[in-house]
């Protein structure tokens, strides 16, 4: 398209376009700057996507405007990783372990296995998950258990992305406070590792007047395996045998995983205990 108007003094012509130098950044658009409606406009200055800005975004609106991937952008931003390296590199990272969730479970040495995660920054980022669930653990320092329910929200962040089974005692005084949380096995809730010797040892030596066990299920589903109605059978005849009474043994799982939506399966409540 030939130029509207000449060169003026001091201005020399495109050779590619015939015009002046500072005209190239003209194009087809609206009216600008005093210039006929003939179609020409201002290009823009290029502007990143608000997307790609996870900082800016957390300081406009706040962090929980901020997708699962932006948030690990932000931890994993600094120490010489730009904005757009760490929003790749949160990207891989969530694809890997499927969805923010699964990184509770993760160690240290699990994120160094990422591309471009080094041991301090490892570190760090599984000490921002143990601090998450510390935060969920917050609450009253001694409560209730007296029901499968509160149980089943007393142990579901020490439970939350383990990826294997942990079995609790958890000791009651007369009125079924917590007196103290053990962890008697971490492996495979079976009759050899969870033994109602170990469970009524940590009984006897906290003086509980009642206790209530538990373990997770790392596939989601407390639906009680052979393994555990065992377990139950022995603790429940133990229990009878020292007189400290077991008022139930919980199945941690995740409501999304139950075909009941319960999130928990209480041996108590099926009438086993």
């Amino acid at each position: 398209m030939p130029c509207l108007r000449g060169p003026t003094r001091g201005q020399r012509p495109d050779h590619r376009t015939g015009c002046p130098a500072g005209q190239r950044h003209l194009r087809r658009g609206t009216m600008k700057q005093g210039l006929l409606d003939l179609g020409f406009e201002e290009e823009a200055p290029f502007t990143p996507a608000c997307g790609e800005q996870p900082q800016q975004r957390m300081e406009h609106f706040g962090a929980n405007a901020l997708s699962d991937t932006e948030l690990v952008a932000m931890l994993l931003q600094g120490s010489g990783t730009a904005a757009g390296g760490a929003l790749a590199q949160a990207g891989r990272l969530i694809a890997q372990v499927g969805s923010l969730r699964g990184l509770a479970g993760w160690e240290a040495a699990d994120y160094r296995r990422i591309k471009g995660i080094g041991p301090i920054k490892g570190a760090q980022l599984a000490a921002s998950a143990e601090i998450a669930r510390r935060m969920m653990r917050g609450g009253e320092p001694r409560p209730m258990l007296s029901r499968p329910e509160l149980i089943a929200a007393h142990l579901q962040p020490f439970a939350t992305g383990l990826p294997v089974e942990k079995f609790w005692v958890l000791c009651l005084d007369r009125k079924n406070r917590l007196i103290r949380q053990v962890e008697i096995t971490s492996g495979t809730a079976t009759a050899t590792l969870a033994h109602p010797r170990e469970v009524f040892r940590a009984a006897v030596r906290e003086s509980a007047a009642a206790i209530a066990c538990a373990h997770n299920h790392p596939s989601g589903d407390p639906a009680p395996s052979s393994a555990d109605m065992q377990v139950t059978r022995m603790l429940r005849e133990a229990s009878r045998a020292v007189d400290i009474p077991l008022i139930d043994h919980v199945v941690i799982g995740r409501a999304e995983c139950d075909p009941l939506g319960v999130g928990h399966y209480s041996f108590r409540s099926a009438g086993l205990i």
